[in-house]
């Protein structure tokens, strides 16, 4: 019997996760059938700069999820990451191919292509394409332009992209561990996935990720993407501040970091250090949001993931410095279970495990080549996210 299994690998600055799923019939979130995490080495600032050390943390990381899973891992679906995350808005046009001048899906990706050929992609690979909106001979297009009559076609779209080297560093190092990759999906674009709702989506929220050297934002409005950032600031500075402020080693500031302190040292001195470096944070996402102009406008707030969203306080601080509604991310998935996958630094692999629900997922026992043009993938991807 031909299982229906997706794997997902998310290599991060501090640590590398592996998780593997099984969808079964009639379930919506799939069974978690094999876990593995390793120390991420060759990693900084969220790429890549040592591939062989990184190769090898990568399959340290394989090889528990496969004794945990039983399953060979062969092919995967892989989160990116990186302080060159980010996205860009351009526009293209072109002339109704079709002689009654019906709009068709030739149409939609000759546009798409026309607004990618004037973006900047200099040392820039793209990642995801995302319509914004659509105009006809002139006039906004609500929904769908397919099958609407016009001579030229126009588009606003979101493009978000890396640096290509990153990129290219990011395949070296999975194909070197044995792993074809089926898709590679930014990280808070993954995590997504698992912490926002539609609703939330659709009536406007953001979501942060604060990873170990970096955080990232992307905003969400009318059920899409409008914008993403990426920061060079972590939940390590809240760690290496705490040990500079108290003098302490690095592996007790973390655990302080994370949990109530004893009484060696002072809870006011602690909370100050932490919220110095926590402001840092919000303040930036705050500039950021008031030049893309939503800044005190999300109705559905922010969420907050990654390894750095279990900060002491980080709730309250979020929502005094950016005005909005503010949480840590949850998950429903393992309602019924104890487990460490709750944490929210395991949100963006299993991010990629929902997002393969729409998308060609890993089946046990048919491993033919289908690792496509990430371009082609996207346009095949986007279209089921048309406004």
């Amino acid at each position: 019997m031909i299982r229906n299994i997706s794997v997902g690998i998310d290599i991060g600055t501090t640590t590398i996760r592996v998780v593997v799923g099984e969808f079964l019939k009639g379930e919506k979130n799939p069974k978690i059938i094999g876990v593995g995490e390793s120390e991420s080495k060759g990693v900084r600032h969220g790429y890549i700069i040592h591939r062989e050390e990184t190769t090898v943390s990568l399959k340290e990381a394989l090889i528990l999820a496969e004794k945990t899973s039983g399953i060979k891992i062969r092919r995967a679906f892989i989160s990116i990451s990186s302080v060159t995350l980010r996205s860009e808005i351009s526009n293209g046009s072109v002339v109704i191919s079709k002689a009654d001048g019906e709009v068709t899906n030739l149409d939609i990706d000759k546009v798409l292509d026309d607004s990618e050929k004037n973006l900047s992609l200099l040392n820039k690979k793209v990642i995801h394409a995302f319509p914004l909106s659509y105009k006809l001979d002139g006039k906004e297009v609500t929904g769908r332009p397919e099958g609407m009559r016009g001579n030229k076609l126009e588009i606003k779209t979101i493009f978000v992209t890396c640096s290509s080297q990153h990129w290219d560093d990011l395949l070296e190092v999975v194909t070197n561990a044995g792993i074809e990759p089926i898709n590679i999906i930014a990280s808070p674009v993954a995590g997504s996935y698992l912490a926002l709702s539609q609703k939330q989506k659709i009536v406007g929220s953001a979501l942060i990720d604060i990873g170990s050297e970096t955080v990232s934002l992307v905003v969400f409005e009318n059920g899409t993407i409008i914008s993403l950032q990426t920061f060079s600031i972590g939940s390590a500075d809240i760690t290496n501040d705490i040990a500079l402020g108290l003098k302490i080693p690095l592996e007790k500031a973390e655990m302080l970091k994370l949990e109530n302190p004893s009484t060696d040292y002072s809870k006011k001195k602690l909370n100050e250090i932490i919220e110095a470096r926590l402001s840092d944070i919000f303040e930036l996402v705050e500039n950021y949001l008031k030049k893309i102009k939503r800044n005190e406008l999300l109705p559905a707030g922010i969420v907050l993931i990654g390894g750095g969203a279990k900060t002491t306080g980080i709730e309250e601080l979020a929502k005094s410095i950016l005005k909005l509604p503010s949480q840590i991310g949850t998950t429903e998935m393992f309602s019924n279970t104890k487990t460490k996958l709750r944490d929210p630094s395991w949100f963006v692999v299993l991010g990629l495990l929902l997002y393969s629900r729409n998308s060609e997922s890993y089946v046990e026992g048919s491993f033919s080549n289908m690792w496509k043009d990430a371009k082609n993938t996207t346009k095949a991807w986007l279209k089921q996210l048309m406004p």
